[in-house]
C-alpha cells in the first residue's frame, strides 16, 4: 500500500494534482474550519448568531458541491464538514446562552461569587487595556 502511494507520488498525476486548484483551494479554504474551532474555547457573549448561521448554511451548500464534483473533491468535503460542524456547534452554543437561560446562569452565578466576578472584570480591562498599548506601539 506504501509503495504504491510513494510511485503516485512521483508520478505526473500527482503533480497535476498537488499544482491544481482541486488540492489549493481546499487547503487555503481551512482557515475558515481552524478559526471555528479555535472559537470554541471563546466566551459565548461574543458569538454572532447571523454570522455563525451564514458561515453554516455555506459550509453544508459546498459540502454537496464538493461531492458532486467530478472527480469528488474529498479534501474540500472534510474542510467544509469540519467547519459546518463547528459553526452548527457555536450555533448551539448561542442559542442557549441567548434564547435558553445560560446568560441568565452565568450572571447569577457571577452573582453568587461577587469577587471573582470583580477580578474577571478586572483582567478583562487588563487585557483591553494591554492590546491597546500593544496596537498603539505598531
Amino acid at each position: 500500500m506504501a509503495s504504491t502511494f510513494v510511485n503516485w507520488l512521483k508520478s505526473p498525476a500527482a503533480r497535476d494534482y498537488f499544482l491544481s486548484t482541486h488540492f489549493w483551494g481546499p487547503v487555503a479554504n481551512w482557515g475558515l474550519p481552524l478559526a471555528a474551532l479555535a472559537d470554541l474555547r471563546k466566551d459565548e457573549e461574543i458569538i454572532s448568531g447571523t454570522m455563525t448561521t451564514a458561515l453554516a448554511c455555506y459550509s453544508l451548500v459546498f459540502m454537496r458541491f464538493a461531492w458532486r464534483v467530478i472527480p469528488r473533491n474529498y479534501l474540500l468535503f472534510a474542510c467544509h464538514a469540519t467547519n459546518a460542524t463547528a459553526q452548527l456547534t457555536q450555533e448551539a452554543r448561542f442559542v442557549n446562552y441567548w434564547h435558553m437561560g445560560g446568560r441568565d446562569k452565568k450572571l447569577a452565578a457571577a452573582a453568587s461569587q461577587p469577587e471573582q466576578a470583580g477580578e474577571v472584570i478586572q483582567s478583562k480591562v487588563l487585557e483591553a487595556v494591554n492590546a491597546a498599548r500593544e496596537e498603539a506601539k505598531a
